[in-house]
This record gives structure tokens, C-alpha cells and sequence, in this order.
């Protein structure tokens, strides 16, 4: 928290005249050894981008990108109408079978989401033999960009029983929601997580770079009969992901 009476230079530091970097770099990197050493801490507000252009005497450009790097790598994150705000890692419950949407809501963030495809089909082989149906079985696949706070967390790639969902439009804000509204919500899920990089498409869709640490989530979801709701892979950053779980020999 910035102390009262102090400005936010004094409380991170001012640029050097000596420093022969680009202006934004020099502001991204005091505001970056600022959050690694815990003098802005998670939650803390950032000054307007106009009030830091002044006290540093440069340009609302170089503020911006300044910001825009450290909203990119996860370290801060943009609220819309309220400013920048430090942001904390998210610790997902590993343990804990629930949603995106109720992660975020549990941890005071703002879930959203942007749809990249939707669209009904027939299971592939493989999905057959996941879900332990036929071949030509119905199902809906989902895939999209998970937002917290309108920074890009996680890539969805999900795939649902036909017969669990009336319809695509069925699914709104979260897949759970849906499901449980019409009394198919999956009640335990094997889960599998590896580490990858980030590549290609990925990469640029939730704007991180080339290579950066990803996590893949690899899902598969029951009901409460045994039957296999749910298939889904998710991507998420590395960067701003912390998985943790209760282990106990009870």
C-alpha cells in the first residue's frame, strides 16, 4: 500500500539519468522490483497513467506500455472504470473440482470470457472411447479465452455430452452454471497436469510470449452415475498460476 504523504516515486524509486534504456523499460522494471520485493503488494492501486506521466516527466505512451508489458505478464491487471490494480497469482484447488467462473469469484476477481468457437458435432474415435459411447454420439464443443479481471488466464477447449445440454446457447458465462441448471453437473474428475509452452496461436491468443510456461489441464468429468459428462483441456499461464492440494493419509 502506497503510505500516505508519499509519492509514488518516492515509495518505488525514479528513473536514473544515467540509465541509457528506453524510458519504459526503466519505469516497467522499477514497477516489476517493486512487486518482486512486496513494496506494492497484491491489490494495491496504480496511479492514473496521466498522474504518472507527470510525476515522471514522460510521455502517456511510455507509461502505457510500460503498463501494458506488466499487464501482459500477469503482474498487473486492468479493471474497467476503477484503474490498475497489482495482481496476485491464483491459487487453484486442485483437489476441488470446480469452474473457472467460481475460482475467480472465490478469489475477488471478475470472471469473463470470449469465445473463440462453438459448435455441435459427433464424438471422434477418441472421444468415444472417453466417453464410452458409440461412434455418432452428440456433442458440444466450447472453446474459449478466460478473462480475471479482463486479463487473459486461460485457454477452454471443452467438450460436452450431447444429451447434457439442450443446446450451444445453453452455455452463457460458465459451463458449470449450465450444466448444473439442467441437473448434469459432474461430481468428481480425473485430472492430469503438465507443464508446456506456449506456442504459436496460443501464444498470441492470451498475448503472451513465444515459449512462455503454460500448464495443461487435461479433465474428464462424471456424473454422478458414472457416465463421463465432460472432456476439457485448458491452457493456463504460468505465469499467474499457483496449483495447489490437501494431501492427507487418512
Amino acid at each position: 500500500m502506497i503510505e500516505r504523504g508519499m509519492s509514488f516515486s518516492q515509495r518505488i524509486g525514479a528513473l536514473s539519468p544515467s540509465n541509457v534504456a528506453p524510458l519504459y523499460i526503466q519505469l516497467r522494471q522499477l514497477i516489476r522490483d517493486a512487486i518482486t520485493a512486496g513494496t506494492l503488494a497484491e491489490g494495491d492501486a496504480l496511479p492514473a497513467e496521466r498522474d504518472l506521466a507527470t510525476e515522471y516527466d514522460v510521455s502517456r505512451i511510455t507509461v502505457r506500455r510500460a503498463i501494458g508489458d506488466l499487464v501482459e505478464d500477469g503482474l498487473l491487471s486492468r479493471r474497467r472504470g476503477a484503474g490498475t490494480f497489482v495482481a496476485g497469482r491464483v491459487e487453484k484447488n486442485f483437489s476441488k473440482l470446480s469452474s473457472f467462473s467460481e475460482d475467480m469469484v472465490a478469489r475477488g476477481r471478475v470472471p469473463s470470457s470470449r469465445w473463440v468457437a462453438r459448435a455441435s458435432g459427433t464424438v471422434t474415435p477418441e472421444e468415444a472411447i472417453a466417453f464410452g459411447v458409440s461412434p455418432g454420439v452428440p456433442v458440444h464443443r466450447f472453446q474459449r479465452i478466460r478473462f480475471a479481471d479482463e486479463t487473459p488466464m486461460a485457454l477452454e477447449f471443452s467438450t460436452i455430452l450431447g444429451t447434457a445440454l439442450p443446446s450451444l446457447e445453453a452455455v452463457e458465462d460458465s459451463l458449470y452454471a449450465a450444466l448444473e441448471a439442467h441437473g448434469m453437473r459432474p461430481v468428481r474428475a480425473l485430472q492430469r497436469l503438465r507443464a508446456v509452452p506456449f506456442a504459436g496461436e496460443h501464444s498470441k491468443m492470451l498475448g503472451v510470449t513465444l515459449g512462455s510456461p503454460g500448464l495443461l489441464i487435461e479433465r474428464r468429468a462424471f456424473l454422478r452415475d458414472g457416465r463421463t459428462v465432460e472432456l476439457t483441456r485448458s491452457y493456463y499461464r504460468g505465469d499467474a498460476y499457483d496449483f495447489v492440494a490437501e494431501l492427507s493419509d487418512i
